[in-house]
């Protein structure tokens, strides 16, 4: 078992990096182990928000967690946070991730997920001098491997045939990682996770922009005809296998997330129709009415299909949240926070939505 002492964890105000953070400084102990500092490294984008981690500053700012705004592609701002956190352990959540955005503009994807990826990836070779008591954990995406037919799962030996601007910057990253490993011999390991839905989720994803339209008697906008298949992890058991990694996973293996649990969009929604009907005491017939089914997007793979025995065989990982209990904790939240919501979808998001969808 590693030990990690100064975590970098970039893109930590992020829907997956928050509920990291908050995961190991949670209250439940699940990680009684972890009694190092984190500094969370993020540009504050549209996705990105602070305020989610505000009791974790409260209580740990100034002496076990630190946050610092700034690019991930700038190098000298980089190495500077290297040299003065004494950095030992970077766990790379960072990342353009909506497929959408990547389509129609490709070029931050590209800047972000690969040049950014890079940036890191030097700094750490710079900073740790060949160490090996070090370790650069980068987090992916099943996107990466492409489509799949009706039968069939992802493995880590899945050839890579990425469909998106998205999807391809996150296979160059990938492909970044491991070859420095190969080459300059850094420490690393690589995740390739499912969809994840939770708490904390910016709400251009599926789950909650469903919740929230349902909420605000809103279209609930279905691409091609909803067939399409994804297999979803609560993102709460997604960071415990990313912990699992970076505490015992192999330097150099890669090892798939997932959450072994495969739906249709279309059915995916008509349940999340049945919970917000019955926890708001509404008719489900009148929210099923508001389903549109629009135009698919381009290059839009058919379904996803994560195979995770290795992390359960190998390191003992397993799923703990059932999908209808995350579904339900995950309506729940939304409901109970919409102050956070309405902060989140302020500026430039909205501003973004404005221009490219006339603020539908």
């Amino acid at each position: 078992m590693r030990k990690l002492t100064n975590i970098l964890v970039t893109g930590g105000a992020g829907f997956i990096g928050v509920n990291f953070i908050r995961f190991l400084f949670g209250e439940d102990c699940k990680t009684p182990e972890f009694d190092g500092r984190i500094i969370n490294l993020d540009a504050l984008t549209y996705a990105g928000n602070a305020a989610s981690l505000k009791e974790i500053d409260e209580k740990f700012g100034g002496t076990r967690y630190f946050f610092e705004r700034g690019n991930i592609c700038d190098k000298v701002f980089v190495d500077d946070i290297f040299k003065k956190y004494d950095i030992d352990t970077v766990v790379h959540f960072a990342a353009e991730s909506h497929v959408d955005r990547s389509i129609l503009g490709p070029e931050a994807f590209i800047k972000t997920n690969v040049l950014g990826t890079f940036t890191l990836l030097d700094c750490a070779r710079n900073a740790w001098h060949g160490a090996h008591d070090v370790l650069f954990h980068h987090i992916s995406t099943d996107e990466v491997y492409g489509s799949l037919g009706e039968t069939g799962q992802f493995t880590e030996v899945t050839p890579y045939d990425p469909h998106s601007p998205y999807s391809a910057s996150k296979a160059a990253s990938d492909h970044l990682v491991m070859s420095y490993h190969h080459t300059y011999g850094l420490p690393v390991t690589l995740s390739n996770c499912s969809n994840n839905y939770g708490p904390y989720q910016f709400p251009e994803k599926l789950i909650p922009l469903m919740i929230l339209n349902m909420l605000e008697g809103k279209p609930l906008p279905v691409y091609g005809d909803g067939k399409n298949i994804r297999d979803w992890l609560y993102v709460e058991d997604h960071c415990d296998a990313v912990w699992t990694i970076m505490r015992d996973g192999v330097a150099g293996e890669k090892y798939n997330i997932g959450g072994d649990n495969e739906w249709e969009n279309i059915k995916l929604l008509n349940a999340l129709i049945g919970i917000v009907a019955k926890k708001r005491g509404c008719d489900a017939e009148k929210i099923k009415a508001l389903i549109t089914f629009v135009k698919d997007r381009p290059g839009h793979d058919r379904r996803y299909a994560i195979d995770c025995s290795k992390i359960k065989k190998k390191l003992g990982w397993k799923q703990s949240v059932k999908f209808e209990e995350g579904l339900d904790q995950t309506v729940d939240w939304y409901i109970s926070n919409a102050g956070w919501v309405n902060s989140i979808r302020s500026g430039e998001y909205q501003r973004w939505m404005e221009r490219n969808y006339g603020g539908r």
